[in-house]
């Protein structure tokens, strides 16, 4: 069983199957953790959403911002003159 994570011969781990499982259950308890963490930042990352709009600021565009700044200068340049280009073609540009 390739990947599996066999058993190295430590005390007190026992294979099942060819698989350790208590190096299993430390992953799956890790992965666990993680995700709760992740869902509590999620709800905090809205509520900065939430306060934002209520100052006034509009969250759509945020969102865009906070994308393009995820970018590297060189794709964002070229997404933007491919909009630019799009706009043109469809004669959105005044």
């Amino acid at each position: 069983m390739t990947g599996m994570g066999h058993n190295s011969g430590g005390a007190g781990a026992p294979d099942v199957g060819g698989i350790a499982a208590d190096r299993l259950k430390s992953f799956v308890e890790r992965i666990e953790r993680l995700e709760e963490e992740k869902k509590g930042l999620q709800e905090d990352v809205k509520e900065v959403y939430a306060e934002a709009k209520g100052t006034g600021f509009d969250t759509k565009i945020i969102r865009q911002i906070i994308r393009l700044r995820k970018m590297d200068k060189a794709d964002r340049q070229e997404q933007e003159a491919l909009l630019d280009l799009y706009k043109e073609a469809l004669g959105m540009v005044e």
